[in-house]
């Protein structure tokens, strides 16, 4: 008689008893489950599993599809292995490289190939279609880290073999697509079929990947114009590679060679570079048609709050006095508040401001009169003045910063010429691997749980559940104005997550699995193994990174 096992699903409320072994794959077809879209991974006890996952005792399963963020990501790694795989099958002497996401997809690039034509892309997409028709398996495998490195020299895939060479473990997870073998820090779908919808086009020197929308897997994303988001992009990518750290196993190198100082001193030195060049557009804006006030935006955890201090150091120094201004002290009376669809007070929201207020205090300013500043108290819900009233004098400008500092609608009574805009966000310069790119939001995750458990005492499952809502907040509300930036600041620290990692560690560790989000703890976990540790010794106390782990010279 075989032995069976009691498996809560919750996407159906419902209980069953399967056959040891059986697969979470099988599982799907038992269970009376409706979606419109095919399920890719799964979470088991809170922890993602592939589909090929065997069910060997007592479980909880939630199914997940490509309208989940960890199943989208899925998604995109299933698509990038097999975009490897065809590129390797039709141009083994070229190395593909996935370079950062852009224009609400991604952008590739073929070393080898100066510029990519559209006859090329079109043989890749092609050989993509034909490896998708024949639905070909993805066995995710465990082998010994030397072997796998074995494997690789015969690809010729460096990046993959100094990642483990630098990364001290004696086995290692891999995932085979017939002779393509791939190294990735997440479940991939269990084969090529389940990649119904993609697309490449020519983009720059190299092709733009269209991937569908989490919102409608049934839809491609619409290729959106991020000219200025590309060339920060590409100038940061440009300087790593200079300095000989484009990816983990190369970053670990430096590390294991005594280079941290180094790295350091030559990432802050980049950052004080690009914010003198950024106050002296601002002041040449200034003489040039006549702009009085700076307004920062970015996404939660870029470091807004301290490039807002450093870039008033920077304009000090070329004689102009710098006036702050934070968005936050412009919120409506909280029962003024208006609220998300769960009836939560909802701060993300533009309409959440006081924006007659706003615009009359600065045409107030900026007219010659001084204005008494609202200071808003987030435990009452209401607002005092500032004891001390500001005035805009012709050598002032007024530094403005909140998530909403670009949209039109926040300034609408102002006119355009006495504005600066800038954009900051922590865009990853550095990969895994040529086809594993590090996300931007995974990063800006860590920076934020980290800095929150020390300064607000939140715990890092709470900064977890929450950062789905932060997500789409910024979706909505930060990225869709990103472009009308001026300038925009990457303020990414090639170093930072080695320094992050043992803080963070620490912080997820502590997620039971009780919670919903430890399957994202777990992932995080898994990622930051790849890296090896930088004390924090040597950052300097201006630097952005200190905002997130303490001792920086600067109040907040």
């Amino acid at each position: 008689m075989k032995e069976v096992v009691r498996v809560i699903c919750e996407n159906t409320n419902s209980t069953i008893y399967v056959d040891w072994g059986t697969r979470l794959i099988d599982m799907t077809k038992m269970l009376p489950m409706s979606s419109p879209y095919p399920f890719l991974a799964a979470y088991v006890n809170n922890s993602v599993k592939e589909l090929d996952y065997r069910i060997c005792e007592p479980v909880s399963v939630r199914f997940i599809d490509a309208t989940h963020y960890e199943g989208i990501r899925v998604y995109h790694r299933t698509l990038f292995l097999t975009l490897h795989k065809a590129v390797h099958d039709l141009y083994p002497g070229y190395k593909l490289k996935i370079k950062h996401s852009v224009s609400k997809g991604f952008y590739a690039e073929l070393i080898g190939d100066e510029i990519l034509t559209e006859v090329t892309i079109g043989n890749i997409k092609a050989r993509m279609q034909e490896l998708v028709a024949q639905n070909l398996p993805i066995v995710r495998e465990k082998m010994l880290s030397e072997e796998a490195v074995e494997l690789y020299e015969k690809l010729g895939f460096e990046d993959k073999i100094e990642l483990l060479k630098t990364r001290p473990h004696l086995y290692c997870t891999v995932y085979k697509l017939v002779d393509m073998v791939g190294y990735m820090y997440g479940a991939l779908a269990p084969s090529t079929g389940f990649l119904t919808l993609f697309d490449l086009k020519p983009y720059c020197d190299g092709m733009h990947i269209s991937v569908p929308t989490r919102k409608d897997p049934d839809q491609l994303a619409s290729m959106i114009d991020q000219k200025k988001m590309f060339d920060v992009l590409e100038e940061y990518k440009a300087w790593v590679k200079v300095m000989g750290v484009t990816d983990i196993g190369s970053l670990n190198r430096k590390i294991l060679d005594g280079k941290s100082g180094e790295l350091i001193k030559a990432c802050e030195a980049f950052h004080e570079n690009k914010l003198a060049n950024i106050a002296a557009s601002i002041n040449a804006a200034r003489k040039e048609r006549g702009v009085k006030m700076v307004l920062i935006s970015g996404p939660s955890s870029s470091g807004k709050t301290t490039f807002t201090k450093r870039l008033g150091i920077q304009l000090m120094i070329l004689g102009l006095k710098p006036v702050m201004m934070s968005l936050d002290d412009y919120f409506l009376p909280r029962e003024q508040t208006p609220k998300d669809e769960n009836g939560e007070y909802n701060y993300e929201a533009i309409d959440a401001l006081d924006l007659p207020k706003l615009n009359s205090d600065l045409n107030t300013l900026f007219t010659g009169g001084s204005i008494q500043m609202p200071c808003y108290d987030f435990i009452t819900g209401g607002s005092t003045e500032h004891d001390t009233p500001i005035e805009i004098g012709d050598d002032a400008v007024l530094l403005v910063e909140g998530i909403h500092a670009l949209n039109p609608r926040l300034t609408a009574g102002i006119a355009e010429n006495l504005k600066f805009k800038v954009y900051i966000s922590a865009l990853t310069s550095i990969s895994m691997d040529d086809i594993t790119r590090i996300h931007t939001t995974d990063t800006r995750l860590l920076r934020r749980m980290v800095r929150d458990y020390r300064m607000r005492g939140c715990s890092p499952a709470d900064t977890l559940n929450r950062w789905a809502s932060v997500r789409r907040g910024e979706e909505e509300n930060i990225f869709p104005y990103q472009e009308n930036a001026d300038v925009m600041f990457n303020s990414a620290l090639f170093y930072e997550l080695p320094v992050l990692k043992p803080f963070a560690e620490r912080l997820l560790y502590s997620v039971p699995d009780t919670e919903e989000v430890y399957g994202m703890a777990r992932q995080l976990l898994k990622f930051l193994d790849n890296f090896l540790e930088i004390e924090p010794d040597e950052i300097p106390p201006t630097s952005i990174l200190r905002e997130f782990v303490g001792g920086s010279s600067f109040d907040y």
